[in-house]
């Protein structure tokens, strides 16, 4: 049995369940950030525990395959040994799982920022939009935002 779960879970059904199971988290933040759904699955500790339980078996995956896990390294030397790490499925798989975990963790912290100084839920809806595909252009907006109904700009909170 524990076999036919290793074989289902490869890694293009890890990445098809990852890209609809972070569906709902989202969709909690942009239409129910006021709800006890949010407080108690987007912005508590559940999502980092899925995501760290997701991370873990991925890097298992990957460990067993005899991945050398040093080469990653390599990404700070240049452009192209970027491009050589995006080749390997290993790699980008695991680069996916942090990349959706940050955005998400990103996102939870906006709605729970916002929540602090008053912002709209719909004039949030734009910057969560935006940081569920490009997060640091989200973070951004949700920043010049953020300057109107705190009455100030914070370079640190």
């Amino acid at each position: 049995m524990i076999e036919q779960i290793f074989n289902y879970f490869s890694f293009d059904m890890i990445y098809l369940w990852i890209n609809i199971g972070v569906l709902p988290f989202w969709i909690t933040l942009l239409f129910f950030p006021r709800s006890n759904i949010f407080k108690i699955f987007t912005a508590s500790i559940f999502p980092i525990i899925v995501f760290t339980l997701i991370y873990s078996y991925v890097a298992y995956l990957v460990y067993i395959d005899a991945y050398d896990f040093l080469k990653n390294f390599k990404l700070y030397l240049g452009i192209d040994e970027l491009l050589k790490l995006f080749s390997e499925k290993n790699f980008l798989i695991l680069f996916w799982v942090h990349f959706l975990s940050i955005n998400l963790f990103c996102g939870a912290w906006i709605v729970k920022d916002a929540q602090k100084f008053g912002v709209s839920n719909i004039l949030l809806f734009f910057p969560l939009t935006i940081t569920y595909f490009i997060g640091p252009i989200g973070l951004f907006i949700y920043w010049v935002i953020r300057i109107f109904y705190a009455k100030k700009i914070n370079l640190f909170d």
